[in-house]
């Protein structure tokens, strides 16, 4: 079987209604679909791709690509990380035990059996080393950029936004042009937010990772067109690296169109307000 005929067969909860259907679905109005299978729905990959997704929102609507999310984790860990990540809950599904995640055969991460732990014990154990770069390719270089800062990659903070949902001191995003300037990922702009995923995992852990025996698993991005035809496909191999270019994760999508001139939406970010919808 195909990519694609996996994906149109697969039926998982959607978290905006918590039915059964089918991950792929008949969208006339779509000229490509862009599916995406995440990890759990507390990694740092899951909800910073789906920073970078909210930030192209209506570009991805004016291309006309419908875009569909399958994270590991309950309806619970959705629903939570519709409510902090903005992405449209209706897009998103949940797969508890990456089962799909099996059938595309895609990267399970280190999974070492240590004899003396239980299975999310070892869960634990395996993905330290990951984050250490051990069966984990390019993940030190990507953490190490967050902190140095990225001449080739956008502005992620905007200058009059407000971050305040950090263990750091409120600051604006003005802060940042003392790094080095603006109109580029200045240094520790990058670290800044993925501290800010972090800080809102970890306050809910037992939502976002009801089952921490996946946390290892990596996912994969794959765009289809009309027909079913497969366009483009990226599969993860290591923490942090959820696309070929993370300096633009979705930079595929556009070819050799440049960015529309914008910068991240101006507006104070508080962790217990509830966003909007992006759509």
């Amino acid at each position: 079987m195909t990519v694609y005929d996996i994906l149109q067969a697969t039926t998982r909860e959607r978290v905006s209604d918590g039915t059964h259907t089918p991950v792929l679905s008949d969208d006339g109005w779509a000229k490509r679909t862009l599916v995406l299978i995440w990890p759990q729905l507390g990694d740092f990959d899951s909800l910073e791709y789906a920073w970078w997704l909210r930030r192209d929102w209506e570009r991805l609507q004016a291309e006309k690509i419908a875009v569909r999310a399958v994270g590991i984790g309950d309806r619970t860990s959705g629903q939570k990380f519709a409510e902090f990540t903005q992405f449209p809950a209706d897009c998103l599904w949940v797969d508890p035990t990456a089962t799909l995640h099996r059938d595309l055969q895609l990267y399970s991460g280190l999974t070492i059996d240590w004899p003396i732990l239980r299975p999310h014990q070892a869960a634990w154990v395996n993905l330290m080393l990951m984050c250490a770069g051990i069966a984990s390719p390019g993940t030190l270089r990507e953490v190490l950029r967050g902190y140095t800062g990225d001449r080739t990659a956008p502005q992620l903070i905007g200058d009059e936004e407000t971050v305040d949902d950090t263990p750091l001191p409120t600051m604006k995003g003005s802060f940042f042009r003392w790094a080095g300037g603006s109109g580029f990922q200045r240094p520790f702009e990058l670290a800044t937010l993925r501290l800010r995923n972090m800080t809102e995992v970890l306050n809910h852990w037992s939502t976002y990772v009801p089952d921490a025996q996946y946390m290892t698993q990596r996912g994969g991005t794959f765009l289809f067109n009309q027909a079913g035809d497969l366009l483009y496909e990226y599969r993860d191999r290591g923490i942090l690296g959820f696309a070929e270019n993370m300096s633009d994760p979705l930079s595929f999508l556009w070819g050799n169109a440049p960015p529309p001139p914008h910068l991240p939406t101006d507006e104070t970010h508080h962790s217990s307000d509830r966003p909007s919808s992006i759509v």
